[in-house]
């Protein structure tokens, strides 16, 4: 069989997660990113406009008229891929799926009613069966979170921001609102990478289609392993300068980098959460409305923090640096700036009288006066 074969792969049980709650697989930010969007000024009175404005039957009769829609007639094994997805997920709607012809590899799920999932053919030629199923299942996770509405939202507002970009202050508002939706929607792609592990269960699939969209249609040249240390390489290298343009890089983007993706969705297919879940032990539907929104704030906060604790960035390191206390503030930044090392035994000259506290040796500039 060849890599890209479409043909049946050996079945094998699946497990099924039965009235699971998007909020079982969600990543904490993409939660809490969810509920900051919705308190930003002004974002409800768009919303609401918008939602009589957008062109989402135009959507609906462009991909009817100018794409293949999945079903048992066309692309039957896509078809067979959303049904299974829609089953393990417990998503009592099928949406419809269309593919498109498209070059490069894609998938979205948009609509503000009924979502819409699209693939390209790009994809569809990309990936084999089984990290095809984990792209399927990706999708239908954004369906069954809701993601749909806000993400056809950032679609028809930043091609709004396009036609607009000549009136200054209208500009700059829109541009506000796309910059906090697409902070969301990347955080947005990280639960949907779980939502596709939960449905394909095959984490090397999952981790070979990332490296592939990145890569391409060369798995004998590329090794999933070798990929995951770009990553690592990524998170710690380099020093503040580095840090900085890494967020430059990613504001623009509406997806995580690849190589990112790949290894957030393999740290997360090693905790006690994903573990609880396939044997069985999830949030259920029926009791989101229950779901305390401060407890989303706490464990975003948490989440945070456990990134800058654990985070290799030095940006991040410096951040647990300031909230630890650290002394030498001057010199950690320098250092950080110019990757040069830190100090030794004589950085941050002084007396202490114990680890981190420095004993004044006379007047010290800006010793707790504010100065303007």
């Amino acid at each position: 069989m060849t890599e890209n074969s479409h043909e049946n792969v050996p079945s094998r049980q699946r497990r099924r997660f039965p009235g699971i709650s998007s909020r079982a697989y969600e990543h904490p930010a993409d939660r809490s990113a969810l509920v900051a969007l919705r308190r930003l000024t002004g974002f409800d009175t768009v919303f609401k406009a918008l939602s009589g404005l957008l062109p989402e039957r135009s959507l609906r009769l462009l991909f009817l008229s100018d794409s293949v829609r999945v079903s048992d007639a066309q692309f039957s094994h896509l078809n067979a891929m959303l049904r299974d997805a829609c089953y393990i997920l417990d998503l009592e709607k099928v949406p419809p799926m269309y593919v498109s012809q498209d070059p490069r590899p894609n998938a979205m799920c948009i609509g503000l009613e009924e979502p819409i999932i699209v693939v390209t053919t790009g994809l569809v030629e990309l990936l084999d069966e089984e990290e095809m199923r984990a792209v399927v299942g990706h999708e239908v996770g954004h369906a069954l979170s809701g993601h749909s509405v806000y993400r056809t939202i950032l679609l028809f507002l930043t091609n709004l921001a396009v036609k607009i970009a000549w009136i200054p202050l209208g500009n700059v508002a829109i541009m506000a609102i796309v910059t906090a939706l697409r902070e969301w929607f990347r955080k947005s792609e990280l639960s949907a990478d779980r939502a596709g592990l939960l449905v394909g269960q095959d984490l090397r699939a999952s981790l070979r289609g990332l490296m592939k969209i990145a890569g391409g249609n060369h798995l004998h040249e590329m090794n999933v392993d070798a990929f995951l240390a770009q990553a690592d390489e990524y998170e710690k290298g380099g020093d503040l300068r580095d840090s900085v343009l890494k967020i430059l890089n990613v504001l623009p983007r509406s997806h995580p980098f690849t190589a990112v993706r790949a290894a957030e969705l393999k740290k997360w297919s090693e905790t006690r959460d994903h573990q609880r879940i396939m044997d069985g032990h999830y949030p259920r539907r029926d009791e989101d409305k229950d779901a305390s929104v401060t407890d989303s704030f706490r464990e975003s906060a948490s989440h945070y923090a456990d990134t800058v604790r654990t985070s290799k960035d030095p940006l991040m390191k410096l951040v647990g640096d300031i909230a630890g206390g650290a002394g030498d503030l001057g010199g950690k930044l320098r250092d950080r700036f110019t990757g040069g090392g830190g100090g030794g035994a004589g950085a941050g000259s002084g007396a202490t009288d114990g680890p981190g506290n420095r004993r004044p040796e006379g007047p010290q500039e800006g010793s707790g006066t504010d100065r303007s």
